[in-house]
């Protein structure tokens, strides 16, 4: 960060995605007439099971793959997967909790100051792209690590990254860009 600027900047993780498997089949008419806070969707073949503690939702299919989204932390992702297969083996399945991972992490970011995106968009041509006409943000894609910054001009940015540390480092990796194309203050 700049030296002249000591504020820190508070990064706010709004959703956790992680997928795990139960290695085992599960019978979705089962989960759907005995399970609680459950949406049955036939068309799909899977159910949408909600969990209140950590507040998550999971996608579950008959192959024993669940996604869980909605967590705002990877311990919360990881605490409400092993309690969506504890929920699980109380139904009666043979639920062996494996290959848990934490797929993408969004995070939202507020810059102490506006951005000018032309200008931003422009000094950063390669990986930066702005088309006002589709998308109100300009897209900054960071390919070592995996991860894609959203800036708007109120100086808000959206981090989209495979893990919370690959966010922080994605923030700090951009904060110098955004700061030299900040836009002056008005009187």
């Amino acid at each position: 960060m700049d030296s002249s600027n000591d504020e820190a900047l508070d990064i706010i993780i709004t959703n956790v995605v992680a997928t795990f498997r139960v290695r085992c089949h599960l019978n979705l008419r089962t989960i759907a007439l005995e399970g609680n806070n459950v949406i049955y969707k036939p068309d799909c073949g899977k159910v949408l099971m909600k969990l209140r503690k950590p507040k998550i939702t999971a996608s579950i299919w008959s192959s024993g793959k669940i996604i869980c989204t909605g967590a705002t932390s990877e311990d919360d992702a990881k605490l409400g997967a092993r309690r969506l297969a504890r929920v699980l083996q109380k139904l009666g399945f043979r639920v062996r909790f494996s290959a848990f991972k934490v797929v993408n992490v969004l995070a939202v970011c507020s810059m102490p100051f506006s951005i000018a995106l032309i200008d931003f968009t422009m000094n950063n041509r390669p990986i930066a792209s702005y088309e006002p006409e589709l998308h109100p943000a300009a897209t900054y894609r960071i390919k070592h690590i995996k991860a894609t910054v959203q800036v708007f001009s109120t100086g808000s940015i959206t981090v989209t990254g495979p893990n919370v540390q690959t966010v922080a480092t994605a923030v700090e990796q951009v904060y110098p860009l955004l700061f030299e194309c900040r836009k002056p203050l008005r009187k």
